[in-house]
């Protein structure tokens, strides 16, 4: 786990410079596992992320924009009962633990000045948040443990908070330096496993931490405890650096050092704090988790249809390539008519000359010895017709099954674009009306009419200022590529492959080459090609785009375009996006 207790100790510092002394303005929960404070500080606006979730909780300031749920979940609504308005006293950390406890001067339902407290337990699957009353009692916590999950510790309403309990591990920032010299020089032991010993031994750091001093300390005792100093010299002068770690462009770790174990293989980028970090980091992975739990049915019900369409079409392609061999039936039936005076019924095979070869060689034709040769024959040339018949509905057939697996793989691939209920919904919609989902009750409006849900597309700033949207689904594509642009503006997509439409807006002017070249880059990166080098990229003006009647949504047809060739690259998708 790279959130270890020193960079939660290092995002304490960071937390208590920006925000002591804020007042809470607004406060959301978008998940289950993730509270945002929106806070006045007298640096500006800032909001507050507290993360409870198991695989990656943490405490951080974010500029990430979250969607909140139409109706707040009741431990939103208590924590707006008891911290709104409220301003943040302190932030406390026990030593060496992954826990941050926020205390906050609020308001009591009689108006007297009383203290709270938020407590964020950032360990692993045990990750809660706890709100606390001004004597330590607990209001209510994200996750309710109750007596039956924990005896030792209880997490329930009305108890007295306790924290959880020690590991019995030293903490090594405590110790003074000859005492921790001595310790480790004297029992950590030589060449390999000084990673674990020290894992075993303190508490506060990870096993990257862990394998990162083992490897800088060359395999002695001695330079181990060389590097145990120097941590603790980091920890408490506070000169910790953010570190992303990736490996052939994708970010793998992070780290509040430069990690040197994994040699040049590994690239090093340095941000400007933690909370930058951590957005950049989880952002990503974060989306791709909420579309999978919210859009897990509908995602299931996709995926077998598409499986069931690209399974009818191996079918179908075999059922063409033996209809492809009818003209031998043909000629069985001709040659069978032929030599009926040589036949006789219950004769299960004729050995005669095929006057279709060149060479009028023998042939042997099986025949069914219940039938006569007369029925042989008919039944020759009733199984040429029959296949004659089959190819030409099977060629139709197949035809509607690729676009209807094309859709179904376009639907699969937006749905990795959505960043929200509503994109997910929107999407639910679309298959709904297209037969691949069930029809359920849908909201309605004040006057009786089934509410439609319209998400935003994504929207960019060029470098030169000029508006770039990006559909993030096949309706919201054919939406802002047949309605809400102007027929001068430029419309991208990657050849050849499932992608979002992408719009520049023009504003009737010619954009400059460097925007182009953006939006292209844009089509490219929100695309099935994501990850590959010079992608061709289409690009024709709005008006000369056009949607077949019937057709599928997302599916357009031009005649007139120019190709562009662009490498996608996630910084500047990152620089453009307006936020």
């Amino acid at each position: 786990m790279p959130l270890d207790a020193i960079v939660m100790t290092a995002l304490a510092g960071e937390l208590r410079e920006r925000i002591t002394g804020g007042k809470v303005d607004k406060i959301y929960q978008p998940t289950r596992d993730e509270v945002v404070l929106h806070m006045r500080t007298g640096q500006g606006n800032v909001k507050l992320l507290l993360s409870a979730n198991p695989a990656h909780p943490r405490a951080q300031l974010t500029t990430v924009t979250r969607e909140n749920p139409e109706t707040p979940p009741m431990f939103c609504m208590l924590l707006r009962k008891y911290f709104l308005g409220g301003r943040i006293l302190e932030i406390k950390q026990p030593p060496m633990e992954r826990l941050l406890e926020f205390r906050f001067e609020t308001l009591s339902e009689l108006g007297d000045r009383v203290e709270r407290a938020l407590v964020l337990e950032c360990i692993g699957r045990k990750s809660n948040l706890i709100m606390l009353d001004g004597a330590g009692r607990i209001t209510d916590s994200m996750r309710r443990v109750d007596g039956d999950i924990s005896a030792q510790r209880p997490v329930m309403p009305g108890l007295f908070y306790q924290y959880p309990v020690p590991t019995g591990k030293l903490d090594f920032t405590a110790m003074g330096e000859e005492e921790l010299e001595q310790l480790v020089s004297s029992q950590a032991p030589q060449g390999e496993g000084q990673d674990k010993w020290l894992l075993d031994t303190f508490s506060g750091i990870s096993p990257l931490v862990a394998r990162e001093l083992a490897f800088r300390a060359d395999e002695t005792s001695r330079g181990l405890a060389r590097e145990v100093l120097r941590l603790r010299s980091i920890i408490l002068e506070g000169k910790y650096e953010p570190v992303v770690l990736k490996k052939e462009g994708k970010e793998m770790d992070f780290s509040f050092l430069p990690i040197l174990q994994y040699g040049p293989e590994v690239e090093l980028t340095r941000c400007e704090t933690f909370s930058q970090l951590l957005d950049d980091y989880y952002a990503a992975r974060e989306a791709q988790e909420r579309v999978k739990q919210r859009g897990a049915d509908f995602i299931r019900s996709v995926t077998q249809a598409r499986n069931r369409t690209a399974k009818k079409i191996a079918n179908q392609e075999a059922d063409l390539r033996r209809a492809g061999n009818r003209e031998q039936m043909r000629e069985y039936g001709d040659i069978i008519t032929t030599n009926f005076y040589q036949m006789h019924r219950g004769q299960s095979v004729l050995v005669a000359q095929n006057y279709y070869d060149p060479e009028c060689r023998e042939v042997e034709i099986p025949l069914d010895p219940l039938l006569t040769p007369q029925q042989n024959a008919a039944k020759y040339y009733k199984d040429y017709k029959k296949a004659q018949k089959a190819e030409e509905m099977l060629a139709i057939q197949l035809e509607k099954n690729r676009t209807e697996l094309e859709y179904l793989d376009s639907v699969l691939q937006m749905i990795t674009l959505s960043e929200g209920d509503r994109d997910l919904q929107e999407i639910r919609q679309e298959l709904m009306d297209n037969g691949y989902l069930r029809q359920h009750k849908r909201k309605m409006t004040a006057k009786g009419k089934v509410k439609i849900i319209h998400a935003k597309p994504m929207e960019f700033r060029s470098s030169a200022g000029l508006t770039i949207l990006v559909g993030k689904n096949n309706s919201q594509n054919d939406r802002l590529t047949l309605k809400d642009s102007d027929k001068r503006d430029l419309w991208f997509h990657v050849q050849k492959l499932h992608g979002s439409h992408v719009i520049l807006k023009t504003g009737g002017v010619q954009p400059d080459d460097q925007s182009v070249t953006e939006a292209a880059m844009l089509a490219a990166w929100f695309s099935q090609a994501k990850d590959s080098a010079q992608v061709p990229v289409d690009v024709t003006p709005v008006k000369a785009i056009k949607k077949p009647a019937g057709a599928k949504p997302g599916f357009v047809i031009y005649n007139t375009y120019n190709t562009v060739y662009v490498t996608p690259q996630e910084d500047l998708v990152k620089k453009l996006r307006v936020k």
